[in-house]
């Protein structure tokens, strides 16, 4: 597969702008998502892929100000898309190109389970949070491993079986959505690429003997 293409259907984790939820059109068994924020929707075209909060969805319509994703219900059920409502802030990431700097980690926009914050410590303008997670993703974590938390690129501090916890700085709080989310909030996790194929070796160890 060139090079090209593979890397543009890959992120960073760094998120570049806080769109609005402007339109939820029910399409059962899905819907159509509609976010509002004309910088991207202005340099964006049909069939573009970005990432909204860490997933990575396909552009159906834009215009000048808004962009529309269809979510099938897969989607909708397994992240936290679901839960938006119009006037929802979601954090946005158009795909990576070639040539483009890393300043996360590379992120797939496929998400792999749903967290839920049960504690938040606040020292100033800087936080502590902490995530409850499914063991069969904690597995796939590690102190000073990667996390993509609704698509933002973050490092774990602390990691056990139920639960991970992240150190937000002040500029990350401004200018994600992590920095309103309340406890009890769900949000949208990917592990890191690497921890999945670790974990898919160690498990083919035991192949041959079954």
């Amino acid at each position: 597969m060139p090079e090209e293409f593979w890397v543009r259907f890959m992120f960073s984790g760094i998120v570049e702008v806080l769109g609005t939820v402007a339109e939820l059109r029910s399409e059962p068994p899905g819907c159509t998502l509609v976010v509002r924020e004309p910088k991207i929707a202005a340099e964006t075209a049909v069939a573009d892929s970005i990432s909204v909060n860490g997933c990575c969805l396909t552009v159906v319509e834009t215009d000048e100000e808004t962009m529309a994703f269809q979510a099938g219900p897969e989607t909708l059920s397994r992240t936290n898309l679901g839960e938006l409502k119009v006037g929802s802030p979601v954090n946005l990431e158009r795909a990576l190109t070639v040539g483009d700097r890393l300043g996360g980690h590379f992120v797939s926009g496929h998400i792999d389970g749903v967290g839920k914050l049960l504690k938040r410590k606040d020292y100033g303008k800087w936080s502590d949070f902490y995530f409850e997670v499914p063991r069969e993703l904690s597995i796939q974590m590690a102190s000073k491993g990667s996390v993509s938390i609704d698509g933002v690129s973050l490092t774990i501090v602390e990691c056990e079986p139920d639960m991970f916890s992240v150190a937000l700085i002040p500029y990350t709080l401004a200018v994600t959505t992590l920095g309103s989310l309340n406890l009890g909030g769900k949000v949208n996790l990917e592990t890191d690429l690497l921890a999945k194929y670790v974990q898919r070796l160690t498990e083919a160890e035991s192949w041959g003997n079954q």
